[in-house]
């Protein structure tokens, strides 16, 4: 199989020695290998990604069961504090009522921004793009 220089030109007293089979498998093999790397980066930059949001998902959750604690007490309070005005069952219920519709404004606000969240592989994205261009000036 002969070799062909960076710029394209068979080396010299070899013009047009190589066939069409040899050019064919030599850009399918060049393809494969692109495919195959950016692959790689493709799970490189989301492996990255993952790595972030694994660890803010942790604070996340701490926070969480700490607010959860407050709220908890603090929803004890109203509802200690509304008993002075009224049956005790009563005052529960509205504390109750208004947590449910706190859940119900935060569940839909959150399921929006997990709707408009999408992973950005932007080095992958622009690879992308250079390999299309490349592989068009192949074809000509």
């Amino acid at each position: 199989m002969s070799t062909v220089d960076p710029t394209g030109a068979a080396p010299s007293g070899q013009e047009g020695t190589r066939s069409l089979g040899e050019i064919v498998g030599d850009i399918t093999s060049d393809m494969s290998t692109l495919v195959k790397q950016e692959m790689d980066l493709a799970r490189s930059e989301l492996k990255q990604e993952i790595s972030r949001a694994g660890k803010g998902a942790g604070l996340f959750g701490g926070a969480g069961l700490s607010g959860h604690f407050a709220l908890f007490f603090a929803s004890l309070a109203l509802t200690y504090l509304l008993d002075d005005w009224m049956p005790l069952e009563l005052a529960a219920l509205i504390v109750g009522v208004l947590w449910a519709v706190v859940a119900a404004v935060l569940a839909k606000r959150g399921r929006a921004e997990l709707k408009q969240a999408t992973p950005p592989l932007p080095v992958t994205t622009q690879t992308l793009k250079e390999d299309a261009r490349w592989a068009r000036t192949q074809k000509s």
